[in-house]
């Protein structure tokens, strides 16, 4: 029978009952039983219907797509800082409360002010180093502005304090570095606890969402529970993870990831690492191991060596930085758990006395609560307020 033989036959005028059941009480055992009448209908032959479509206006569709991702785009950096804002919120309120607390005490602009001035700053994390620095260059700006009153004194240091800030970057590269063909790795280092495996959840996340082909390497195999966060953060993220047995060589573990990432066409290989105490020989010396094992499978790996550091431990964070500098190339750092300390501040010591460039800060539990550091943002939400008081 042919197509239009089918149309032709006669329409069937089956009657079919269904059952259906409602949410309601049983009575007597029984369930609640109603009976609808369907009619089946089938197409009639000479009743079709001519339909116009309308025609697609081509340069209106492409305009308003482009009006429609830069306003995403406008909307997702509106985010970026609005998030930022939000994380460095108690870092602020202290800032501005140890400041107004300096500010209250001015009478003039002598040897004791500055020494408060020092005092005040070694307080906000800078450290001493950078506060020493930065209290010596602010006596000649303030005797070179001629300045006097209390608002004048307030504005030539907090602008100072903003200058000097950015002009730690200005030879700073803080972007990333990814390999011209073939996968990039990245190792991820730090003290048990600073939010490693946690950070690496994240950027998995964050470059699987910009269209890159990501794996996971779990060479923390020392720590109890670390290659079961990975893993989860792999089924979580849909990322594959390459593991090993407990108390295997992580070395082991970083081979098996980078040949999956080669014959997977993978775009980036993370690979956490055991947490290490900086001061510990053995394991400094199996982080050399794992890169001497990346660099024979893929001479110019790895692309990042990132320092995880937790922003609430303040200057032994600088000082975990300092000996992680030493003993291993560290290419940046990532400050995790921002949103959760008052310590912003010692982001200026890491750049003032380490020159290493903060590339990521973490601002929260979520996912997509990591950023990519933006000095001047940075700047602009901690000392912000300052310079509008």
């Amino acid at each position: 029978m042919g197509l239009f033989d089918f149309f032709k036959k006669k329409p069937v005028e089956d009657i079919v009952e269904i059952e259906v059941l409602y949410p309601s009480s049983w009575e007597n055992g029984m369930p609640p039983v109603k009976v609808v009448v369907v009619e089946v209908l089938q197409p009639t032959p000479g009743k079709a219907v001519d339909i116009i479509l309308p025609i697609r206006n081509t340069t209106e569709t492409e305009t308003e797509t482009e009006t429609e991702t830069e306003t995403e785009t406008e909307t997702e950096t509106e985010n970026a800082s609005q998030k930022l804002d939000s994380g460095l919120s108690k870092t602020k309120k202290t800032w501005s409360e140890r400041w107004n607390a300096f500010m209250a005490n001015f009478r003039s602009v002598d040897e004791d002010f500055f020494d408060d001035l020092e005092e005040t700053l070694i307080g906000a994390d800078v450290g001493a180093q950078t506060a020493i620095q930065i209290t010596e260059e602010l006596r000649d700006e303030v005797k070179l502005q001629n300045a006097k009153s209390k608002q004048e004194v307030s504005a030539v240091i907090v602008d100072k304090l903003v200058s000097l800030y950015r002009s730690q970057g200005i030879d700073e590269d803080a972007s990333m570095h990814f390999a011209p063909q073939g996968p990039t790795v990245i190792l991820l280092v730090g003290v048990n606890g600073v939010g490693k495996t946690t950070t690496i959840g994240k950027l998995s996340a964050y470059y699987k969402n910009a269209g890159k082909k990501v794996v996971l390497a779990a060479a923390d195999t020392f720590r109890a529970g670390a290659t079961e966060q990975l893993v989860a953060w792999g089924e979580r993220n849909g990322v594959p993870v390459v593991t090993g047995t407990a108390k295997a060589d992580p070395a082991s573990v970083v081979f098996d990831g980078v040949k999956t990432a080669i014959d997977t066409q993978a775009d980036i290989l993370f690979v956490d690492t055991a947490g290490r105490l900086q001061n510990n020989v053995n394991l400094m010396q199996e982080l050399a191991k794992m890169k001497r094992i990346i660099t024979r499978e893929l001479p110019n790996e790895p692309q990042e060596v990132l320092l995880a550091l937790d922003a609430t431990t303040g200057q032994n964070a600088v000082q975990q930085a300092k000996l992680f500098k030493d003993s291993t190339d560290v290419t940046g750092i990532i400050l995790t758990k921002l949103d959760g300390t008052a310590k912003g501040g010692i982001i200026l010591p890491i750049r003032n006395e380490l020159h290493l460039p903060v590339k990521w800060v973490g601002l929260g539990e979520n996912v997509t609560d990591i950023q990519p550091f933006e000095a001047n943002d940075f700047a602009k939400s901690l000392f912000g307020s300052l310079l509008t008081e």
